[in-house]
């Protein structure tokens, strides 16, 4: 009787699921987009009851897409976009809306941290900058602005954490996952410092168990059994962060390899065992051997989000006709790009729609779109934009490059945009770095079902995944792309320069 394994992955604008064989064969696949709210400027939200519909529809979808009785699945782990806070009170019902990783309201709590914490403590404990955390500083954001609300949270989680409670009736959380909740949690120790905590009023209980990623976290009960079509008592892994996931499913496992996502957010992530951290770079557990490996990841807020922002606001026309004319928008918008030279004729985008990361870690950015000419049209924003992720991507790996980590190219290209050839061109040019895809696109979905075989002792290691990675579609960089590139990288950090003290004016107009 062959055994099957079902993987499902949330990110900030939708949900993926997969089931797979032993062997690693895909059988099916399910996708749902989910709003993203937005209902005052620097929120970015979602309505947590649609992870669970999207669930119970993917799970029953590939179930019957691929034959597969529920009783032969042996496993399923969920991965999800980091930060993310969902807040439940005891009876497991969500309060209030869920925060996503795009959420950047708690400005007046992160000054505070800083005033009052420091921000050099707070590296010391949680190995990573204070403003990308929002779990602890939107717990606090919580309790000064909705407290009667607050007095109602009984666990702070993450996406996947409220899929397992869903699935398991348990509120857990995973090594991978833990560094997002920030501030007080200590990153070698994988616990909270009571000290911090105590000092600012954030109970300890609030935070669910934690676990490894490699752990069974508990089974499916027959309340999800019945919702979901899954069979009553079929294991569940811990889980892990949606890039790690993405990166485990192309078979990252040794120190040094790098991939890189095109999804909501763009990001690279390293794999290391160094606990020297770069203090302006995102650092977290990795899910291969989570109690000691390590991932550096730089993060821009926007990439793929971008192009989904100009597909919904510039080509709503041809979105809407999708069904009738057969053509995928996203094809047809990189065609227009396709049609503009490198550097997109003068053209550079500050691609900071939701704020940035590493490595200027501006809350208050914004973005811009400068040069902008008759000449241009709108393919020549969709380059610049691309360009733009390539820049603010780039940015970060010249600081990396420069302190000596270990970096073992090619860049394996995973998720999202990095389907669009264009997009990885433009990557491998700025970066001047050999570049591949990764053959398999199902992404994070596949990754979280090695997870579950792994934690169910179905896989004995995550050797499986290096077996399975195929890479295609290898590119070298063009130098004369490269230089002009940089010509225009050195002007887009000018720009920047230039206009930090306006953003935070315009917040200030804005009362952000």
């Amino acid at each position: 009787m062959e055994n099957y394994l079902i993987g499902l992955d949330y990110g900030t604008g939708g949900a993926k699921a997969t089931i797979i064989d032993t062997h690693g064969k895909e059988l099916a696949y399910a996708f749902e987009e989910y709003p993203i709210l937005t209902p005052h400027p620097g929120w970015s939200e979602h309505d947590p009851l649609n992870y669970w519909q999207a669930a119970c529809r993917m799970i029953r979808k590939i179930l019957k897409d691929s034959g597969v009785s529920p009783e032969n699945v042996k496993g399923i782990a969920v991965s999800s976009a980091l930060p993310s806070l969902v807040m439940v009170d005891r009876n497991a019902n969500p309060v209030h809306n869920a925060y996503n990783l795009m959420d950047k309201r708690a400005v007046k709590q992160v000054q505070w941290l800083k005033d009052n914490i420091g921000e050099k403590k707070i590296f010391e404990i949680s190995k990573n900058r204070l403003d990308d955390h929002p779990v602890i500083t939107n717990l606090m954001w919580e309790k000064e602005n909705r407290p009667e609300d607050y007095g109602r949270i009984y666990k702070a989680l993450s996406i996947d954490g409220y899929i397992n409670l869903k699935l398991t009736g348990k509120y857990t959380a995973h090594y991978s996952g833990a560094a997002f909740y920030g501030v007080a949690f200590d990153l070698l120790k994988k616990d909270f410092n009571q000290d911090i905590l105590d000092k600012i009023g954030i109970d300890r209980d609030l935070f669910p168990e934690l676990y490894r990623c490699e752990d069974v976290i508990g089974y499916v009960t027959k309340k999800a059994a019945r919702e979901t079509g899954l069979a009553e008592n079929t294991p569940v892994a811990a889980g892990q962060v949606d890039c790690n996931a993405g990166w485990i499913g192309a078979g990252m496992i040794e120190e040094g390899q790098i991939q890189m996502n095109l999804g909501t957010c763009g990001n690279f992530g390293i794999l290391t065992t160094d606990t020297h951290f770069p203090d302006t770079m995102i650092n977290f557990n990795y899910t291969s051997g989570s109690g000691d490996t390590y991932i550096i990841v730089p993060t821009t807020t926007t990439g793929g989000q971008l192009i989904r922002y100009m597909r919904d606001n510039f080509y709503m026309r041809e979105k809407a006709e999708e069904e009738t004319t057969g053509t995928d928008t996203y094809d047809l918008i990189n065609r227009e790009a396709e049609k503009v030279p490198p550097g997109s004729e003068g053209l550079i985008v500050l691609p900071f729609l939701m704020g940035e990361r590493t490595p200027i870690w501006d809350v208050y950015a914004r973005g811009v779109v400068f040069g902008l000419s008759l000449h241009h049209t709108r393919g020549h924003v969709v380059r610049a934009m691309m360009e733009s992720v390539a820049y603010a991507l780039y940015d970060s790996f010249r600081i990396l490059k420069e302190s000596g980590k270990k970096i073992e190219p090619p860049i394996i290209l995973n998720e999202g945009g990095a389907r669009s050839r264009l997009w990885r061109e433009i990557i491998t040019d700025v970066f001047n770095v050999p570049t591949a895809m990764v053959k398999r696109r199902t992404g994070a979905p596949f990754g979280d079902a090695i997870l579950a075989g792994v934690a169910t002792g179905i896989f004995r290691d995550f050797s499986v995944a290096a077996e399975w990675a195929e890479y295609v579609e290898h590119m070298e960089p063009n130098p004369e792309n490269h230089k002009n590139y940089m010509e225009y990288f050195n002007l887009y950090k000018k720009i920047y320069m230039h206009l930090k003290d306006d953003f935070l004016e315009l917040a200030g107009l804005r009362n952000i």
